[in-house]
This record gives structure tokens, sequence and C-alpha cells, in this order.
């Protein structure tokens, strides 16, 4: 999942992201809101967390910027302890979700993970589609009921699969969604780790869950509607 973070307190965002990314979220920043305004029209992001009292450009400003502009991946706000009123202010610029600093990062996450579980309508943290399970909350992927050990850019190609179930990604949307900008978008290495999930998850070829469709991209098979 591709993650914007807003946060203006360098050792914040530091740490943050150094947390995301081992949640295996792809982790774009922003230190004003200005930079933040600009990246989150530039770039389709999976979520925002978003800091209230930017530099620049206050949070609730490039919120309610993002929404006028059509952007409606889930945004969370980051808030002061004591101030209700952005929260308010935040909530009602487009926000879907906000938090109260201090705040334990465990936390965090499982409110994106939720947040993210809701913009695709799914409402458990478990994704069960056939043979294949994919539990959020822990980051594990079952076939057949057992634990499949993926890589971390193998486990990111899976979950946005399993979470467009059904629907024809194409090869750049999968890039986009597990880089963050400073990667080379043309390159082919997403054919490599299809191969490698189509290898740990269907050695057999059993299954074909993953389809490739031919200058469009690849769809994972939704066994839900096959009789």
């Amino acid at each position: 999942m591709r993650l914007l973070l807003v946060e203006d307190d360098q050792a914040l965002q530091a740490e943050l992201q150094q947390q995301l990314l081992s949640k295996n979220y792809s982790v774009d920043v922003a230190s004003d809101g200005e930079i933040a305004l600009f990246q989150g029209l530039e770039y389709d992001y999976d979520i925002a967390v978003i800091d209230l009292g930017l530099p620049k450009i206050d949070g609730v400003s490039v919120v309610k910027a993002l929404r006028e502009k059509g952007r409606d991946y889930p945004i969370l706000i980051l808030t002061a302890r004591d101030s209700w009123q952005d929260k308010v202010s935040g909530l009602d610029a487009g926000a879907d979700d906000y938090l109260t600093k201090p705040f334990h990062v465990e936390e965090l996450t499982s409110r994106l993970n939720a947040l993210i579980r809701r913009s695709v309508g799914k409402a458990s943290t478990l994704i069960n589609n056939g043979p294949y399970c994919l539990d959020i909350a822990t980051s594990q992927v079952l076939f057949e009921q057992e634990v499949i050990s993926l890589s971390a850019h193998e486990f990111k190609v899976f979950k946005y699969l399993m979470l467009h179930v059904g629907e024809v990604v194409s090869k750049s949307t999968l890039t986009e969604h597990i880089y963050d900008q400073d990667f080379d978008l043309d390159s082919n290495v997403i054919e490599v780790f299809i191969r490698r999930l189509r290898k740990k998850l269907d050695s057999e070829s059993k299954y074909n869950f993953i389809e490739t469709k031919r200058g469009q991209g690849y769809r994972l098979v939704n066994f839900s509607t096959q009789s």
C-alpha cells in the first residue's frame, strides 16, 4: 500500500516512516502543506496521514483541497491532544479518522488497516479468496491453510491484488502502489514478483489464480464467483 505521510516534525516523521515501512507500506513523505498538496494531487495513494499543524498550508486546507479535487483515498489526520476544534475541522474538511498526539504506532497502523479495508468494502482483517487467505493485521498469507513466506514486495503485490480481487490491475498501477516516488516506474520488476507469487502460491498450476491480461495487466481470480 502506498501511503503519503505529512509531518513537519522531522524526528517524528522519520520514526513513523521507519515503522510504516516495517509494516509493508511504501511511504512518501512531505514536511509542509505545499509539498503535501502537490504530492497528494500528483500521485494515486492508497491512504494519507496528515498532521494539521503544517507550515505554508495548514493540514485542514490540504485535506479540503484534496477532496475538492476529487481525491477520495482515506485520510487520517494527526491532532494535538487539547485541540478538539481541529478534529472537527479536519473531519468536516473530508478526513476519515483522526489520532491524537502522542500515540502508539500500533494504534496508527491498526486505524490505517481499518480505513483501507473500509475503503475497499472489507470489514474483517481476514480476506479469504478460495484457497488463499490474507491476514492484514499480521501480514500473513495462507495457502490451503498453510502460512507461506513472502518477501516484503511480494506481499505488497499480493495484498493489492487481494484488495482488488477480480479487477484487472495494470503493471504501472502495481508499481505506483508498492514503491515510493523515487522508484523507476518503467521497471519490469513487477513481472518478477508475479512469477514468484505463482511459484510460491500455486507451484503445480492447480488454481492459475493470477491471470495475465495481455496489454492490460494482471487479474486475481475471484473464486467466490466461480461455480
